[in-house]
C-alpha cells in the first residue's frame, strides 16, 4: 500500500449463523434487514451456515443459498426461503428450485448443484467452525469477536448489535 492513499478501514463483520429451515430465523430477518438499512455497506452481514439435524432440508436449503450467492442474489433468496419455512417443511428440494425460478434465478443450475453437492464442502466448514466457536442453535451472530444467541431470545439483540457496530466503526476495539 502506497502512503499517498489513506487507508480505508474495512467494515465491521456482522456473521449471520443461519438455518433455512428455522423459524426463529425467518424472526431474525426484520432485524438484518434494519441494521443492512441503517449501516449499508459500513456493515458486512455475512452468512454462515449451520444447518440443524432435526430440519431435514435444511441442509439442502444451506447449499442451495449458496447457489443463489453464485448467481448474485444470495440475500432475496435467503429470505424468500425463510419467509415460507412451511413450505420448505413440506416439499423439500422441489421447493428450493421454484423459489431460483421465482427469483429470476438459472432454476436447472439449482437443481444440478442440489444434485451434485457442488457447495457441500463450504456448508460443511461452515457447520465445523460453527461448532468450534460454540454455535448451538440459530441464529446466532457474531460481531467483534463476540457470539451472540438469538436462538433462545432475540431480545435486545439488535441494539446488542448496533452498540458493537458503533464502537468499531469508531475505530474502539471490540
Amino acid at each position: 500500500m502506497s502512503d499517498s492513499s489513506p487507508a480505508r478501514p474495512t467494515a465491521p463483520v456482522l456473521e449471520v449463523w443461519c438455518e433455512l429451515q428455522c423459524p426463529d430465523c425467518r424472526t431474525a430477518l426484520d432485524d438484518l434487514r434494519a441494521l443492512r438499512a441503517r449501516y449499508g455497506d459500513r456493515l458486512e452481514v455475512r452468512l454462515r451456515h449451520f444447518p440443524l439435524e432435526k430440519h431435514k432440508h435444511s441442509f439442502a436449503a444451506a447449499q442451495a443459498a449458496e447457489e443463489a450467492l453464485e448467481q448474485g442474489r444470495g440475500w432475496p433468496y435467503v429470505e424468500a426461503v425463510l419467509g415460507r419455512v412451511e413450505e420448505l417443511d413440506r416439499r423439500g428440494e422441489p421447493f428450493l428450485v421454484e423459489v431460483a425460478r421465482e427469483l429470476g434465478l438459472d432454476a436447472e443450475e439449482f437443481d444440478t448443484a442440489l444434485i451434485d453437492g457442488r457447495h457441500t464442502l463450504i456448508v460443511d466448514a461452515d457447520q465445523a467452525e460453527g461448532k468450534a466457536i460454540g454455535v448451538t442453535g440459530t441464529p446466532t451472530y457474531v460481531i467483534g469477536g463476540e457470539r451472540l444467541d438469538g436462538g433462545k431470545s432475540q431480545e435486545g439483540l439488535r441494539e446488542r448489535i448496533e452498540e458493537i457496530a458503533d464502537r468499531l466503526l469508531a475505530g474502539g476495539e471490540g
